[in-house]
């Protein structure tokens, strides 16, 4: 938990430093390491261990986009409050550290959920950038936003395909109507509507920086709301 709460620290002091931010992400890619070396396996059950891995995989993404902006000042210190504010909450959360059952020792979980929370992050990177677009009105930002969700998308629908697979090793279906895979496939849904209407010159600019926006409050309830409010069979 020092770590965390370190690099908790150095992404709030990026705001006036913007190195520390390599910083909070180098030493959370190394809690993940040691994590994972000390528990024998991937650290990415619960919501601690996931909310770590949702952080570093946004502050990584973000070191990318921002090579690509022209101004790039805003956007990183928009990233680095919400890698704080996240890494908080990881903090506040219980660890997972007992062995996994049976049913989650299979190199399709392991896929199913690295490529899930990856575009995850994606989609929170290209949130922030719909509000750097509204802020500044610079199509660099839309452009980029853009390009986040499309990647993000592929690598959503390819989380679900494995996803499945994973559920019919597990219990013999594809399908099984829980609260999660319904929600899962409300966000695929959502981001299809995205991609769609990107090509329709009325929704271009703002009313597509906001449908990004939106987008990730469906993500994040699709991630934490789902597993608090509602039983189901994933625990992140």
């Amino acid at each position: 938990m020092t770590i965390l709460a370190i690099s908790f620290g150095l992404y709030l002091f990026s705001l006036w430093k913007r190195p520390l931010l390599y910083g909070a992400l180098a030493l959370q890619v190394g809690y993940m390491v040691s994590r994972g070396a000390e528990l024998g396996r991937l650290p990415l059950v619960g919501p601690h261990d996931t909310l770590v891995f949702l952080t570093a995989s946004i502050a990584a993404f973000a070191v990318v986009f921002g090579l690509n902006l022209k101004d790039r000042k805003n956007f990183m210190n928009a990233v680095a409050i919400v890698a704080a504010v996240f890494t908080a909450f990881a903090m506040t959360s219980k660890q997972h550290n007992s062995p996994l059952p049976p049913v989650l020792k299979t190199f399709w979980f392991e896929l199913h959920v690295v490529l899930a929370f990856m575009s995850y992050a994606l989609f929170g990177i290209a949130a922030v950038l719909g509000g750097i677009f509204l802020k500044e009105q610079k199509n660099d930002a839309d452009g980029l936003a853009y390009r986040a969700v499309l990647i993000g998308y592929c690598l959503f629908t390819l989380s679900m395909v494995f996803g499945g697979i994973w559920a019919y090793l597990a219990w013999g279906t594809y399908w099984m109507w829980t609260p999660k895979e319904l929600w899962t496939s409300i966000l695929w849904a959502y981001y299809s509507f995205y991609l769609h209407a990107r090509l329709r010159p009325w929704w271009a600019g703002k009313p597509m920086a906001y449908l990004g926006i939106a987008g990730f409050a469906v993500v994040m309830f699709t991630y934490l709301g789902v597993s608090l409010l509602m039983k189901s069979s994933h625990s992140f």
